[in-house]
């Protein structure tokens, strides 16, 4: 499979040609997110460091959403909701909740968590494995739910 970040660069060109330029709009933002951290941190991005990058655009977006609803601005929501849209079409397919449990749980009983203190070992060694796939602040919450009882 071609990496992301290639898929993009593709998909830009196409888009180029095609003279569809809300999506080449969004997608030139995408790039220029990964371009600003491989100029900050001088590193060329891994496929996990971009999914990393998208998914914490895609949760802008969402915070941006609900603000622009909550503002009664749908001119603004569509805006933000195509370019969502185009981000997700390049994160990992999300996880049901099933599976963000049953993963959770798998943790868990591997790292021996007993308590809430426990909590960081259990993020730690979820966080690479649902990145992008499921919304972290649910995660941490199902964790606390589950060490708590």
């Amino acid at each position: 499979m071609a990496d992301i970040k290639s898929q993009i660069s593709d998909d830009v060109k196409a888009a180029m040609r095609s003279k569809d330029k809300e999506r080449l709009g969004a997608l030139r933002l995408i790039q220029a997110a990964f371009k600003q951290k491989e100029v900050d941190e001088r590193i060329e991005l891994s496929d996990e460091q971009v999914i990393v990058i998208l998914d914490k655009m895609a949760k802008q977006h969402r915070d941006s959403i609900t603000q622009f609803k909550d503002a009664n601005r749908d001119d603004l929501v569509k805006i933000e909701q195509f370019e969502l849209d185009i981000i997700d079409a390049y994160l990992p397919a999300k996880l049901s909740d099933e599976e963000i449990s049953a993963l959770i749980e798998g943790a868990i009983s591997k790292s021996g968590a007993e308590s809430i203190k426990d909590m960081g070992k259990v993020m730690g060694m979820l966080k690479g494995e649902l990145q992008g796939r499921a919304d972290m602040g649910k995660v941490s919450g199902l964790i606390k739910a589950k060490l708590s009882t």
